[in-house]
């Protein structure tokens, strides 16, 4: 099942261009072993909560500061998704956490835009983050960017950060202009607790990044259901933020089979030591997974890209080959 699981066509939408900073370039970008990088990035099996999880990401975002290192991060993570046999990604990350050297916001997109450029056999588009915490104004500034690149590199938005100590609704007026704009925008939301879940439907989100709190409320599940929506589904994260005890306790099968509309995804490829090839094969041995379902996830999927209808058309008969 391994070397069949590693030969599926996948598509990967939740996945953090910082947390996915390999060991190896930092390594190469800092000066440090590997095994210093590892303890300062990669995060234990259980962690406190989501914020003890977040504290990995203070490393990688220091050696992600000049055009030079972006564009060769950019490319190397592009290299090892091609070598999972990923097809197409969305690559997430906040513009405005790399500007400490004063990059500005435009240098920062084409620096990662360049890197992922570089790279044969993968299409991509990039999802820029709010972040929970920032101003009304640093949000702003990121939204309108994305508008900037819409279709040129970029697909739509995003709102990242914890969610426990940042509601929803203070966020709702960004998301109308979003609206407004044609902006397609996908929301963590859901992935320590299910209270902004209702919120982010009225928002318009068709995507949650997890949502898997629903799991606690039948009328949620239903909701979301109702409204196809899609689960971007991490669980290997979701085990290690402590959002579920044990990976045998995970949700994800059971929205499988009650037909929520989920894909599979890693989150972070080094805070959580995981691809999807992986990931996969923890499902497929943990639950019922096949590789049919793995399939049919992996086409359902396209039609929740951040695709225009010509480029989904294409996707699918790429996958279908």
């Amino acid at each position: 099942m391994k070397e069949e699981i590693k030969k599926l066509k996948k598509i990967s939408l939740h996945l953090h261009l910082d947390g996915s900073l390999s060991c190896r370039m930092a390594s190469q970008l800092s000066g440090l072993k590997i095994s210093e990088v590892k303890e300062k990035m990669e995060a234990p099996s259980k962690c406190l909560n989501l914020a003890n999880y977040l504290e990995k990401f203070a490393f990688p975002l220091s050696l992600m500061q000049t055009k030079k290192n972006l564009k060769l991060i950019a490319k190397d993570l592009a290299t090892r998704l091609v070598n999972d046999n990923v097809i197409y990604a969305e690559i997430r990350f906040a513009p405005i956490l790399h500007q400490e050297r004063c990059l500005t916001l435009e240098e920062v997109v084409d620096a990662v835009l360049s890197g992922l450029k570089e790279v044969k056999g993968l299409k991509t588009n990039l999802i820029l983050c709010l972040m929970r915490g920032a101003s009304y104004e640093k949000n702003l500034e990121t939204l309108e960017l994305a508008y900037k690149y819409l279709g040129k590199g970029v697909g739509g938005i995003d709102l990242a950060g914890d969610e426990q100590q940042y509601r929803l609704k203070e966020y709702k007026e960004l998301f109308k202009i979003a609206k407004d704009k044609k902006i397609p925008f996908t929301i963590h939301v859901g992935e320590v607790n299910s209270k902004d879940i209702v919120e982010a439907i009225r928002l318009g989100a068709k995507r949650f990044g997890h949502g898997v709190k629903c799991i606690d409320d039948k009328r949620l599940i239903e909701l979301i259901r109702d409204n196809n929506i899609l689960l971007e589904i991490c669980p290997t994260s979701n085990i290690q933020t402590n959002a579920f005890k044990e990976y045998s306790n995970h949700p994800i099968y059971k929205l499988y089979k009650d037909k929520v509309n989920i894909t599979i995804d890693v989150d972070n490829m080094t805070t959580s030591k995981i691809n999807l090839s992986k990931e996969y094969l923890k499902l497929c041995e943990t639950f019922k997974f096949t590789i049919m379902d793995l399939k049919k996830i992996n086409i359902n999927s396209i039609n929740y890209t951040f695709l225009s209808s010509k480029e989904k058309i294409e996707l699918l008969e790429e996958m279908l080959k």
